[in-house]
């Protein structure tokens, strides 16, 4: 760490999907601002619930941060955090912004609530990687375990994906996050993701502090055994890597990465 206190910034974090990450939290307030209120957050309970754009953070806000940083190695340049990343109605302006700047790839992680609009897959386009997630096959699963804002359906969520992925130049991976209440729906959203065909399936569960306790080992082999044919990456089969921060403890902790 360099002493200088990042207020949009965190990490360099190691990253079990994009190796060495650093993060831009380009929705950064004090309180989780989200489209969903997902019971696996590690981050906690959503503060706002709404799936309404609007500008955070200025731009240059964010670019001053990343000029003043010290070397780093790293992988990817990540925008996600503390709330859901498409949620910045600047996320386009940002992202070309940042690619000025730096040279790292750039990643948007995001609940994919919002890919129905066309403004955000504009948005979107501008990334070199964007990781969608996908939990759940029926809406009341997508409910029970994401908890949406009013108004958000599977419906639109799937083919707002499909939508992207039909446009997008660069690689789009889907992760599908497995918990006790969508382990059995775990064919469904096989069958769903083969329809996307995203370039890579990410199959997770909750190894990070929350109120949901993981899955096995076991019981996420036997769910990416649905996934057959398909490029999968497993957490339990990444890498372990470690990577000094540049952030203070308590802004990582902010963004679930303590």
């Amino acid at each position: 760490m360099n002493g200088k206190k990042y207020k949009y910034i965190y990490g360099p974090v190691p990253s079990w999907r994009l190796g060495y990450s650093l993060g831009i939290d380009p929705v950064s307030t004090r309180e989780k601002v989200c489209s969903f209120d997902c019971v696996y957050c590690q981050i906690g309970k959503t503060c706002l619930l709404t799936d309404e754009r609007r500008v955070f953070i200025k731009c240059k806000d964010i670019i001053e941060e990343l000029n003043s940083l010290p070397s780093l190695t790293i992988d990817y340049i990540t925008f996600a955090g503390a709330g859901e990343p498409t949620l910045a109605k600047n996320l386009g302006k940002i992202i070309l912004a940042v690619k000025k700047v730096c040279k790292e790839k750039i990643a948007v992680i995001s609940n994919a609530s919002l890919f129905y609009r066309q403004d955000v897959r504009d948005d979107l386009m501008h990334a070199d990687l964007v990781v969608a997630k996908l939990d759940a096959p029926t809406q009341d699963i997508l409910k029970k375990i994401s908890c949406p804002a009013e108004g958000i359906n599977l419906e639109n969520i799937i083919s707002g994906i499909k939508s992207f992925k039909s446009a997008f130049k660069g690689k789009m991976a889907l992760q599908c996050m497995f918990v006790a209440q969508n382990k059995e729906s775990a064919p469904m959203i096989a069958r769903l993701t083969r329809e996307i065909s995203p370039d890579e399936v990410q199959i997770n569960t909750p190894l990070r502090p929350c109120k949901e306790k993981p899955l096995s080992e076991v019981e996420l082999k036997e769910i990416e055994s649905y996934f057959t044919g398909l490029h999968c990456v497993s957490v339990y089969k990444a890498e372990k890597k470690h990577i000094k921060a540049i952030s203070d403890k308590d802004t990582l902790i902010r963004r679930g990465k303590i």
